[in-house]
């Protein structure tokens, strides 16, 4: 395992995918480097390829809404990509480019430590949670990995597109609500 600023350095520079050949920024992760909670979405937009940090678009703005309605922001959870630069177009990150970067993600969680991780959207779940993670059935489902608690929320750009779907959104960010409140009453 990397200590933070050699892991930032490698990941900057990475090449290790052809993701590296259109980006304009490495979107790392932002937040506390302690968090208790954190939020992994597939891979950057157009707007955190420009600014370099990860959901800061229209997405990014709604997921902030979401994270206030149950007492969080970026100054209290992680927020993070399984791949780190942008895939053309927005396309979903192909499986080679997440093997590519799956090591940088898994190295940010090793050093956080959070008790929770929250996917935004099915690639992460499918990544993170189990392969045949199907986010429409099991939104708001948690699971317990390697001591870590573990659910998927819808990706904030789905909300955005298809506003029916946030009341189960409400839903799941109160059952997220209460799964830290849980967590926090046993430290």
């Amino acid at each position: 395992m990397m200590d933070w600023d050699a892991l930032e350095k490698m990941c900057m520079t990475c090449t290790a995918c052809g993701l590296c050949a259109t980006r304009h920024h490495v979107v790392f992760g932002v937040g506390p480097r302690d968090a208790d909670v954190m939020f992994v979405g597939e891979g950057p937009g157009e707007q955190e390829d420009l600014q370099g940090e990860p959901f800061v678009g229209p997405a990014g703005h709604l997921l902030d809404d979401m994270l206030s309605i149950i007492d969080l922001s970026r100054e209290n959870c992680y927020i993070a990509n399984i791949v780190k630069c942008r895939p053309p177009h927005n396309r979903d990150p192909l499986e080679t480019e997440q093997d590519a970067c799956i090591g940088y993600l898994r190295n940010q969680v090793a050093l956080i430590r959070p008790k929770i991780i929250v996917c935004l959207g099915r690639i992460a779940a499918k990544r993170l949670i189990n392969p045949d993670f199907r986010i429409t059935r099991e939104h708001g489902s948690w699971v317990q990995k390697n001591g870590v608690w573990m659910s998927a929320i819808y990706h904030p750009s789905a909300l955005l597109r298809d506003v029916d779907k946030r009341p189960e959104t409400f839903d799941d960010l109160l059952s997220l609500r209460e799964k830290i409140r849980e967590i926090q009453a046993r430290i």
